[in-house]
Order: structure tokens, then C-alpha cells, then sequence
């Protein structure tokens, strides 16, 4: 018996052979994906991935219209996944995934960063994953630094009842007086990337504000919103639990099953292709738009910035793919009304991005570049909150993916930084 379940727009097949998916089962005893490994294909058809249970951790299409797709594969499957022709054009990246989380969580244990006294850590922070209580104590750390230009926001509250909080920076003329630069990490619960890259951006704001010309600039003409994790819930269950968890925690009547994309639930081209009413999948789209906790309350905070000064940029961050998503993803064949203006900022964007480290960072309307998304936060923040630039930027890497080894947090940072330096430059 086989069933499918959807992961990130993406096709999961998997066989029922008794047990559930460790990405669908509502189980609280930590999943192990020891001896799991991961695969990259290419396949004519994204959903071609054959009879063999896998679990479909990322994919892309490419300009001629065939797929690149990464396969996370348990040990008694191996052999006949290997033994498939249909997978012949394969490339292992991980001979062990389970103990690539392993040694992801040693690292973040023996070198958390965390101050005791309260003062804002160096670098140092940069060089693990942190428990979320420490990042909630970290945006104390940053907002206690720069205390005459910052307090501490709280957006909504999570479905189990953690507030979605974060800083708000602002420079010279004082608080609320300027358009916003909105950011927000961590919607999806496995991409542990995109929280810390989020608080290097604010570290080096914080940090900087009183002797970089440019950040003096971007800070004194924008207020700064940022949410380093607006999927609270979700992150606590993949430090927990299962470390590949992507969605929400929320339960819902008629179903087992858990958790809501809060990223697939935002009102504008809800329910489109790309997202899924099937409440198992990994792209569950909610039963209404707006019907998770988190997006309405990151819904309502869009319209609230929109109403104050307007939003010049958003960003959604994500992982992975190495790519600067433009609006929209619903829609391929519609486009912002200032998407040449887009195109260009994003272009040199990507360009600065690859000067530490020459990594590459593509760029265009989502839909074309990555692939379908309804029902996404970019969307509704480009059409219901009139953004000037309305942005989801997918960070390192392509090889190591959701297990971005703790050595590449810091220059993920340092290159997303150069990036923004360039669009600071031309605001």
C-alpha cells in the first residue's frame, strides 16, 4: 500500500508499511534518521520518484523543464532505491543523516554563546544553533545594546500559546516614523538557518549603528520590524523531536493529523496550486485563509505597518536553494506592476551576495524561478500590504540543505549582509 503527502510543493511518497511517515506521524518521542540517506536526482517529472518510500526533502525545476530533487532514504530501502533505473542520475549527499543532526547538536551544546549576564555575545553566537529559549533571550540581549533605538514587539501568539516576538530598531527621528523594512525567519520549523542569519543582520544593526555611515543611513530613513521566528511552535518540536518537521502544531477537529503551512494559509491565491487541502500534507494550506494563528497575526501586523508609513521591503527567509524569490508564487503568468524595478535591485543583490564567497544566489518571480507556491506571505505582503519589494530569499546551501553545518552560519551571514549593504545603498 503506498500513499502520498506533499513536502514543500513537492511530492512524499510513501509506503505504508505499518507505520506512518516520521514527517505526518503526531508521535512525541524524538524520531531517529540514523542511517537515512540523502540523494539528488534529476527527473523528468517531479513526481516520478517510483515505488520506493522516500521522503522528497526539496526540489527545482530547471529552464528546460526537468527536476532536481533531494530524497532523504531510510536504511532498509537503500538497496532497492539504489537498484531503480528510474534514478539512475543520482548523487549521494549524506551517507547518514541521522548523525549530521548529531553532530549538529553537539556543536550547538558544548558552544551556545549564551551570556548568563545578559550582555550581547560576540561572533561567538554565530558559531552554533541555539535552543529557542536562548534566542529568546539574545533578542533581550540585542534590544538591552541599543536601547534608545529598539524595544521588544510581539506580533501574535503561536497555537500553543508562545508569543511571536521580536525587536523593532529605529534611528534619529524616533519610533513608528519611518517606512518599514519588515523581516521575519523560521515560518518553516526545520530551516534553522534562517532565525540566526536574521539575528546576524540585527547584530551587525545593532552593532553598527553608532559608527557605519551606511547603517546609520538605512536605520535613520526605515523602522526595522523583525521577527527572527514566527513558527515558535514548530521550531521547539524539531530541537525536540523530529528535526525535519516543516509546519506548525496545530490541531484541528476531523483530523489526526497536525500542523498547518503557515506559509501556504495567507488569503492572497490561497488554496492555488502549489498548496494542499489534505490536512497530512506537508503544504496543508489551512481550511480557510488566514485560519492558523501565526499568519493571521503576521497578517494583521502587515496591514499595521501598511497603515503607519507603508513597507518598502519584506523578506521572508528560507532555506534552501541559494535564491531571491520576487512575487509572486501563486501565479506564473502574473507579475508586480514594478517587477523590471524588482529584478534589478534583486540582480544586485545576488551580485554583492557572491563577492565574500562567490556563492551564487539566483533571482526572479518565484513561480518561474523555484516553482508554484499559493497561499504564500511574499504574495500578500506585495498585494494586501503594497510593498515596494515583497521578497522571500532562500539561503545556503545546496549540498548540506536543512543540515547546514554550524561552520557555514557565520558566512551565510556575512554574505547575506554584503547583500544588503547593496540594497541599503540604493534606498
Amino acid at each position: 500500500m503506498k500513499f502520498k503527502l506533499k513536502v514543500g510543493g513537492l511530492l512524499l511518497a510513501v509506503a505504508a508499511l505499518g507505520l506512518a511517515s516520521p514527517l505526518s506521524q503526531p508521535v512525541f518521542e524524538k524520531i531517529s534518521y540514523n542511517g537515512y540517506k540523502v540523494y539528488r536526482v534529476s527527473l523528468a517529472n517531479k513526481d516520478a520518484v517510483g515505488d520506493t518510500p522516500v521522503i522528497e526533502l526539496q526540489s527545482r525545476r530547471s529552464d528546460s523543464g526537468t527536476w532536481t530533487v533531494d530524497l532523504a532514504v531510510a536504511p532498509s530501502n537503500i538497496g532497492a532505491f539504489e537498484a531503480s533505473g528510474l534514478h539512475a542520475d543520482r548523487t549521494v549527499l549524506s551517507h547518514d543523516l541521522g548523525a549530521d543532526f548529531a553532530a549538529e547538536s553537539r556543536i550547538s551544546v558544548q558552544s551556545s554563546g549564551v551570556s548568563s549576564k545578559g550582555a550581547l555575545p560576540g561572533l561567538e553566537w554565530f558559531n552554533a544553533y541555539h535552543p529557542y529559549a536562548d534566542h529568546v533571550q539574545y533578542w533581550a540581549d540585542l534590544q538591552a545594546a541599543l536601547p534608545n533605538n529598539s524595544e521588544l514587539i510581539v506580533a501574535g501568539t503561536s497555537f500553543q500559546g508562545r508569543p511571536i516576538q521580536g525587536i523593532h530598531l529605529w534611528g534619529k527621528s524616533g519610533k513608528d516614523s519611518k517606512p518599514a523594512i519588515f523581516f521575519n525567519g523560521n515560518v518553516h520549523a526545520r530551516e534553522w538557518i534562517t532565525s540566526i542569519v536574521v539575528e546576524y543582520i540585527l547584530y551587525q544593526i545593532v552593532t553598527g549603528y553608532k559608527s557605519d555611515p551606511l547603517v546609520q543611513k538605512v536605520l535613520d530613513n526605515y523602522d526595522f520590524y523583525v521577527l527572527p521566528v514566527v513558527n515558535p511552535d514548530g521550531l521547539v518540536y524539531t530541537q525536540t523531536t523530529n528535526r525535519l518537521w516543516r509546519k506548525n502544531r496545530q490541531t484541528r477537529s476531523n483530523t489526526t493529523a497536525v500542523g498547518t503551512d503557515i506559509n501556504r494559509n495567507w488569503s492572497v491565491g490561497w488554496g492555488g496550486d502549489g498548496s494542499s487541502p489534505v490536512p497530512s500534507s506537508e503544504t496543508f494550506s489551512g481550511y480557510a485563509p488566514l485560519d492558523t494563528p501565526e499568519t493571521a497575526a503576521l497578517a494583521a501586523y502587515t496591514r499595521k505597518l501598511r497603515d503607519l508609513h507603508g513597507i518598502k521591503l519584506y523578506v521572508d527567509w528560507h532555506s534552501y536553494a541559494q535564491v531571491i524569490l520576487l512575487s509572486y508564487g501563486y501565479t506564473c503568468t502574473g507579475f508586480p506592476a514594478n517587477i523590471d524595478e524588482q529584478i534589478d535591485l534583486a540582480a544586485g543583490i545576488s551580485a554583492a551576495i557572491a563577492k565574500p564567497y562567490n556563492t551564487t544566489f539566483d533571482y526572479g518571480p518565484g513561480c518561474l524561478v523555484l516553482y508554484q507556491s499559493s497561499g504564500n506571505g511574499r504574495d500578500y505582503v506585495t498585494d494586501v500590504g503594497k510593498a515596494q519589494f515583497g521578497w522571500g530569499i532562500e539561503l545556503r546551501d545546496t549540498q548540506y540543505g536543512f543540515v547546514l553545518p554550524p561552520e557555514q552560519i557565520l558566512p551565510s551571514g556575512i554574505e547575506i549582509w554584503e547583500g544588503l549593504k547593496y540594497a541599503w545603498s540604493q534606498f
